[in-house]
Parts: structure tokens; sequence; C-alpha cells
């Protein structure tokens, strides 16, 4: 069965996150997700992963949006964008396709 775009990113991050996203690596998730997706998917994905994980914190789509409204007005550093990369492309992100499709 095809994984759906949408599908296949969640696996990619489960693959990456298997213990769930550390909170330093969000900001810099969230920067990689918005190159590929829009943000209402962004905010699928988050909501979908932190149901997966009990997050501490409840979130809402409005925490999601806020955390997204951070991320583009204060883009992560390169580094941090490496690092939550390379977990994700060991995870079968195909990363380099996808940010330059976008």
């Amino acid at each position: 069965m095809t994984q759906t775009p949408f599908e296949s990113i969640i696996s990619w991050v489960r693959k990456g996150y298997p213990e769930g996203i550390d909170p330093t690596e969000f900001p810099p998730l969230l920067a990689l997700l918005t190159r590929v997706l829009d943000e209402t998917q962004v905010t699928q994905v988050a909501l979908t992963l932190a149901r997966e994980h009990g997050a501490d914190t409840p979130l809402t789509e409005e925490r999601i949006h806020n955390a997204i409204a951070q991320v583009t007005e204060k883009t992560p550093n390169a580094e941090e964008i490496n690092q939550v990369a390379s977990r994700l492309a060991a995870a079968g992100w195909p990363l380099t396709s996808e940010v330059s499709a976008r």
C-alpha cells in the first residue's frame, strides 16, 4: 500500500524520533516541515506526533500555529536544521529533493 506524502512524513519523523521530539529540536523540525508542507499539514503532523507520545503539555492547533509563527519569524540556525535533517535523512526522508522542490 502506497503512503500519502503526509503519511510518509509522519513515518520519517517517527523513525527519526522514536522516543519523541526533544523540545530543542522542535523549532528546526518545524522549519524543515514548513519547506515541504503547508501550515495546516505541519499542524496535523505536530498534533499527530504529540498525541502519540503523550506530550506533557497539551498541544492545541493554536499553540502549534504560534510555534510555526515563531519559526518563520526567527529561523533556526543552519547547525540546528542540519542536525534535524540528518536524523530525518537517516530515517529515509529524501530531504534534498523535497527541500529543493519547494
